[in-house]
């Protein structure tokens, strides 16, 4: 197969197709869109395909952007053995078909699952540059998944590794992936437009009152997340401040247990399971305080979402929330899994208003400044342009 030439009035207009693995609600979904729409307003052609539709959002995803979106249709929930083995094998025959039309420039794939399945195609037809990323780590992500990973890594299926922050760079070593494959850009968010939310009405449909304090946190409803450490912070908080109510916005396979921990607790008036919301700002702009409580995060969207915001935040000392939160500056740090220290931090900011101003526009102003999406996308279109002048030198 040919490969193509890159002239200089071409080097600036690449075509590139971004790889996810589900059609969710999601910080990965969110990011590859936001870089899809960086780079079309750039100038560059962009598509971008799923390997499925989790959520029922290919249709609807299709009609809100200006690039084409592709549902590989290469895995469908329930499928037995061999019907799943048949519609990943044309899935990925699909994705190959879409690689030999197209001829990209480049390859991004934006989870270790889209990195497995979508970069050896793309090496096959041999795209001129392939990107992987790793966002954190994966819950009972498999060892032998894990190794098969850090190989294609390491032997040059994709170009690079981008970690999202220096502590998943030390994840991704940890894994087996080699230092010199690794490049580290973090996350970047474009803050989330609240100035239209009527922050009344939405408390309204909430069921809070005006004089209610809401806490908030976001993240699927998953062992990562840690939401049974604000649940079980939330008993003595309210034994402080009756008014305080809680939300948790997400959905996943411990719905049930957490809403039987809030049964049992005798939280049901002040904590609450809101499901999953596509469109978040609504809540963002009806909350007092933001919670992250995981045992492990990359570089969590919904925290930055919420500095942006303006929130004061509360998260678990973990992983890549080292990276954007110093304690007591731009933010609150708690041990994880430790209920008792996450309550003293909510009490603390309750009762100190000051504080949560402070910490607030701390917060705000440091996402802002140095995680915006638009200096992430140049640093990825930079690597990207490097790596095809690098690999079709003029």
């Amino acid at each position: 197969m040919m490969t193509k030439d890159f002239p200089d009035s071409e080097k600036k207009h690449f075509s590139i197709l971004l790889i996810g693995t589900q059609m969710a609600i999601g910080g990965a979904q969110r990011g590859l869109f936001d870089q899809a729409r960086w780079f079309k307003s750039h100038g560059c052609k962009v598509v971008v395909a799923f390997f499925y539709d989790k959520e029922g959002f290919h249709e609807k995803w299709k009609q809100l952007v200006d690039f084409p979106v592709h549902n590989l249709q290469a895995y469908k929930r329930g499928a037995g053995l061999l019907r799943q083995s048949t519609l990943l094998l044309r899935g990925l025959w699909r994705l190959w078909g879409l690689l030999i039309r197209e001829r990209f420039d480049v390859v991004e794939t934006f989870t270790h699952d889209s990195n497995l399945l979508g970069l050896p195609p793309a090496w096959f037809a041999q795209v001129p540059v392939r990107i992987a990323t790793h966002r954190g780590k994966i819950e009972a992500f498999p060892r032998w998944r894990q190794i098969l990973h850090s190989v294609l890594i390491n032997i040059g299926i994709a170009h690079t590794l981008i970690a999202v922050s220096e502590q998943t760079r030390q994840q991704a070593m940890d894994e087996g992936v080699w230092e010199n494959r690794i490049t580290v850009i973090p996350n970047g968010v474009k803050p989330l437009d609240t100035s239209l939310v009527n922050r009344v009405v939405v408390r309204k449909d909430l069921g809070l009152n005006e004089s209610d304090i809401f806490l908030l946190s976001i993240g699927r409803l998953t062992y990562q997340k840690g939401h049974e450490f604000l649940v079980q912070a939330m008993s003595e908080v309210v034994n402080h401040f009756p008014n305080a109510k809680a939300g948790i916005c997400g959905d996943g396979p411990l719905h049930s247990q957490l809403e039987k921990q809030i049964l049992q607790a005798g939280l049901s008036n002040h904590v609450r399971l809101l499901g999953a919301w596509e469109d978040v700002s609504p809540l963002l702009a009806s909350t007092e305080i933001f919670i992250l409580p995981s045992r492990w995060e990359g570089l969590s969207r919904a925290l930055m979402e919420a500095m942006a915001a303006g929130l004061p935040v509360i998260a678990a000392q973990v992983d890549g929330i080292r990276d954007l939160i110093t304690d007591g500056v731009n933010g609150l740090l708690v041990p994880s899994e430790d209920a008792g220290r996450l309550g003293n931090s909510i009490l603390q900011l309750i009762e100190d208003a000051e504080m949560r101003k402070r910490l607030a526009a701390a917060g705000q102003a440091h996402v802002l400044q140095t995680h915006s999406v638009d200096d992430m996308c140049k640093k990825y279109y930079d690597l990207m342009l490097g790596l095809l002048q690098a690999n079709h030198p003029v």
